[in-house]
């Protein structure tokens, strides 16, 4: 799989660190599922992907929903096993891709509704 950088164009840092980009039915089916926990600095971009379960996963994380031009435009934090989330549109257009990353991330990060994220 592909490893990008995500960045927060609008409030100028860094989302995560090493993201893996999970672009096919194998890899966004597989997900994060087996993983005992997520590392500070990871996460996975699913794409597309507008929404998301987190049944057989052992740990809660943090989910930002963001449409083709990577504008986030719905995100959940803390979202525990066993639970799902359906993207909201947010105002900025509907979703297309689901980045997960470690929970309290959002929060860290400062992010909001409508923010820019750039890969690189």
């Amino acid at each position: 799989m592909k490893i990008v950088r995500i960045l927060n164009s609008t409030k100028n840092n860094v989302v995560c660190e090493k993201c893996l980009v999970a672009d096919n039915f194998w890899t966004r089916g597989k997900g994060l599922l087996g993983r005992k926990g997520l590392p500070a600095d990871e996460g996975i971009l699913l794409s597309p992907g507008s929404s998301i379960h987190m049944f057989g996963m052992k740990f809660a994380i943090d989910v930002v929903f963001l449409t083709k031009d990577d504008t986030v435009t719905d995100f959940v934090e803390n979202i525990a096993p066993g639970k799902a989330h359906i993207a909201k549109d947010g105002g900025f257009g509907k979703p297309f891709a689901a980045l997960e990353i470690v929970a309290g991330q959002i929060k860290q990060v400062e992010l909001s509704i409508g923010d820019k994220l750039k890969r690189e």
